[in-house]
């Protein structure tokens, strides 16, 4: 991967009122899963990973660019399968099940040692899953607005509440990139209209005939039982939990906190005010000060 892809990263730490001369070290990397399929990543920072970052569905590792910006701590940013620049399964499973499976593999040989991990949409079942499963890879688990029940509430919502997550189910290829940002600037009100264009080029691809297309596969529909099967993960964490929640966002329903708190009593639950479902685009100052309270400070 060619180091013009973090070019942008001096741009995203003027945005934050940063230096730019403290943009960390970067690196993509690929780490082999075997039979076929490999996961892509970011490291942030030379030495050992302290964070881990799980993104949301049809985004990228580099969602987490400010926020990883802000910290300037060592960090994982991970392109979950089928999305940015990870392999695509044939089975089109994108699952927090599977996910799981293989945020493990990585986590296990590449950041051992981290101080947690945290996700968002997507990324947030797939930690709840992973923290079930392999307990000892997450230390702790921050949930950036979602609950196993958020998939429901998804489903009742138009695509106005929707937001940007009504992108991966409009168009799959555009005549222009300028069409592609123009879209993706419709759908984000709430961010500068230069942070959704690094975000649509980190996550597009042009095709051979001159359209663009969104740089996720489309995932197979997900049963109701897997969903629902998150419930019971709940009830199997025993690290400490925080969940963010966007302040005008109904990606997580009052019933949907107070049944993840009944299965969780000790969850820790903030309320980011102005953002919507990305916390992490949104409001990324605020999201900041959240990790580094929870995952470095505490």
């Amino acid at each position: 991967m060619s180091t013009a892809e973090f070019d942008s990263l001096t741009e995203a730490a003027g945005e934050l009122g940063l230096d730019p001369g403290v943009v960390p070290p970067t690196e993509r990397r690929d780490v082999d899963l075997g039979d076929g399929q490999h996961l892509s990543l970011i490291q942030w920072g030379g030495t050992d990973p302290e964070l881990v970052f799980l993104h949301g569905g049809a985004q990228s590792a580099h969602t987490w660019d400010l926020v990883a910006l802000g910290l300037g701590r060592p960090a994982l940013a991970l392109d979950l399968p089928g999305h940015g620049h990870s392999s695509w399964r044939e089975d089109k499973d994108y699952g927090p099940f599977r996910n799981a499976e293989a945020v493990a593999a990585v986590i296990e040989k590449h950041a051992p040692d981290a101080r947690g991990v945290v996700g968002m949409s997507l990324g947030g079942l797939t930690a709840i899953r992973l923290a079930a499963a392999r307990p000892e890879l997450v230390r702790r688990a921050l949930l950036v607005d979602v609950t196993p029940g958020s998939a429901d509430a998804v489903a009742a919502m138009s695509a106005v509440q929707r937001g940007a997550v009504a992108l991966a189910s409009g168009p799959r290829t555009f005549d222009s990139l300028d069409d592609m940002v123009n879209a993706a600037v419709k759908a984000s009100p709430r961010r500068p209209a230069s942070a959704v264009r690094r975000g649509v080029i980190h996550n597009s691809r042009q095709l051979p005939d001159g359209t663009w297309a969104w740089r996720y596969d489309l995932p197979a529909r997900r049963s109701v039982e897997e969903m629902s099967g998150l419930w019971d993960d709940v009830d199997r964490l025993a690290m400490p939990v925080l969940l963010v929640r966007g302040g005008e966002s109904g990606f997580v329903t009052d019933d949907d906190l107070a049944e993840a708190q009944r299965r969780l009593p000790s969850l820790r639950v903030e309320t980011v005010p102005g953002a919507g479902h990305a916390v992490q685009s949104d409001q990324p100052a605020a999201l900041t000060r959240l990790v580094r309270e929870f995952l470095i400070d505490g």
